[in-house]
């Protein structure tokens, strides 16, 4: 039993910070991983694209025994299969990808499902299927997903999250693309659950610092909207 083997008991099903996985010229999705969860991250996305399925196995392998190591979730983007083998913790369905309600079927209770959003709309259909968690987005511009959708900006996320609240719709939203530290608070303030980032943590030079300024957003804006 490694010595964080019982830090996930503590955290909610669904942590409000995601980090998602990036590989950069000096670093792979491993090492920016591992990095990640140093600096406190509890919930990784692995998000490899075009490679193989025996690559993106063997990745994911290597992956889930990095976060296993650190007491992390490990969710897999796209790739169903790919997530069960590996016994994660969730699958993260993009709009192109399987239908939520697809994989809901093929996993039962066994996997948190997250898929992505554009529009208020998308998000009606994914709370249909009964996903656990949208990423809502893209905030901005951000050079890290192809066939980016049309980005939000903040009165985007406002406008949505208007709607999401009159239709009643509980599902945790995640705001990502392009996320600053600085927007944070302004995000939080939309009514979105939390924060999914990528190149924010990755190309941080202090990124436990970065990570611990998040998390203390986060849980700022938890005590505030629980009065």
């Amino acid at each position: 039993m490694n010595q964080h083997s019982n830090a996930l008991a503590h955290e909610p099903m669904i942590p409000k910070l995601q980090y998602i996985s990036q590989q950069t010229p000096d670093r792979t999705h491993l090492q920016a991983i591992e990095e990640a969860c140093l600096a406190g991250c509890r919930w990784v996305q692995l998000r490899v694209k075009n490679t193989t399925f025996e690559a993106y196995l063997r990745i994911a392998r290597q992956a889930k025994e990095v976060c296993d190591q650190y007491g992390a979730r490990l969710t897999i983007n796209d790739n169903l299969t790919v997530a069960r083998e590996v016994k994660a913790y969730g699958v993260h369905l993009g709009k192109e990808d399987m239908p939520a309600e697809q994989a809901r079927r093929v996993v039962g209770n066994t996997m948190i499902i997250g898929g992505t959003a554009n529009t208020f709309e998308d998000i009606q259909r994914l709370a249909a299927a009964k996903v656990d968690y949208i990423g809502l987005g893209p905030f901005r511009f951000t050079p890290t997903k192809e066939k980016l959708s049309p980005v939000l900006g903040l009165e985007g996320y406002q406008t949505i999250l208007r709607k999401v609240r009159t239709a009643g719709i509980e599902v945790p939203i995640l705001a990502i693309g392009g996320i600053l530290l600085g927007d944070a608070d302004a995000l939080l303030e939309t009514g979105v659950y939390g924060v999914a980032v990528s190149g924010l943590i990755t190309h941080a030079p202090d990124k436990k610092r970065i990570v611990d300024q998040l998390q203390e957003r986060l849980q700022h804006a938890t005590i505030t909207n629980s009065r």
